[in-house]
């Protein structure tokens, strides 16, 4: 860890003046362990257009027709 830290320093030019940030990666937590699917495209989309239901439906969507 402090040959990185010098690494860092030595790439950054070695002050804090450089604008440089050094900042810790944690690892990401994955919940479940597996992939969650988005729902089908028919399920917010019935016409395929690319626009959801809840825009289709207004009167003043230039989607309409």
């Amino acid at each position: 860890m402090k040959r990185i830290l010098l690494l860092l320093a030595a790439v950054c030019g070695a002050t804090a003046l450089t604008g440089c940030v050094i900042a810790p990666v944690e690892p990401v937590a994955v919940r479940g362990g597996y992939y969650h699917s988005p729902p089908p495209r028919a399920w917010r989309d019935n016409d395929g257009d690319g626009v959801p239901n809840r825009y289709d439906r207004r009167p003043n969507d230039p989607y309409r027709y």
